[in-house]
């Protein structure tokens, strides 16, 4: 299974970057997680990250992608969702 395809095998435009993987990998729970999510949520969750334009606000989106999918959170709050993917 590639990385930007669920089991659900629904194409999404966004693959997960390696700054993202490895900081899903530091734990057992998070990556369980994370692996959970459908396939939309993880691109969500990707564009978003991959939208920053300054490498301190992409590192703080990543912590806080860890941080809202512990708490159970399926997608980034307050932002508009990925433009890239085909409706």
């Amino acid at each position: 299974m590639s990385q930007n395809q669920d089991k659900n095998s629904i194409k999404m435009p966004h693959k997960i970057t390696l700054d993202i993987q490895k900081k899903l990998s530091l734990s057992q729970n998070i990556t369980k997680i994370w692996d959970n999510l459908t396939s939309i949520a993880k691109n969500e969750w990707i564009c978003w990250v991959i939208s920053a334009k300054k490498i301190e606000t992409r590192n703080k989106r990543i912590k806080r992608l860890v941080e809202d999918i512990q708490k159970g959170k399926k997608r980034p709050c307050c932002w508009g969702g990925c433009p890239h993917r085909k409706k």
